[in-house]
């Protein structure tokens, strides 16, 4: 049962990292700001899932071998602690494609 439960927390957890993606870069019609909080919202909402995820996959009993290992080498925050800065990354490559380089005083019309 604790193999099901890995698993299916695992499949949740990569759901979340990729319904995080979409968000960043799928959303149409949305101002960037608004675009980079709803990915930040989502972008936390995937770190609760992992985490949660990696718990189960630590659970102290008889037949689980890593239970002693670090939360931090569980496989689904590992996912997390990658897709993260990469996600990262994309969105601002996405930004700078978009609107050009950031202009803090006269942005450009695109990007507002």
């Amino acid at each position: 049962m604790l193999e099901l439960a890995k698993a299916a927390t695992f499949f949740a957890s990569l759901l979340a990292l990729y319904w995080t993606a979409l968000s960043a870069f799928f959303l149409p019609g949305l101002d960037w700001q608004d675009r980079l909080l709803l990915a930040l919202a989502r972008l936390s909402l995937s770190a609760a899932v992992c985490l949660f995820s990696a718990l189960i996959f630590r659970l102290p009993t008889r037949t689980n071998p890593d239970a002693h290992l670090p939360l931090t080498s569980a496989l689904p925050l590992q996912l997390f602690f990658w897709a993260a800065p990469i996600l990262a990354l994309l969105f601002l490559a996405a930004w700078y494609v978009t609107c050009g380089a950031p202009t803090f005083l006269t942005p450009y019309p695109a990007c507002r």
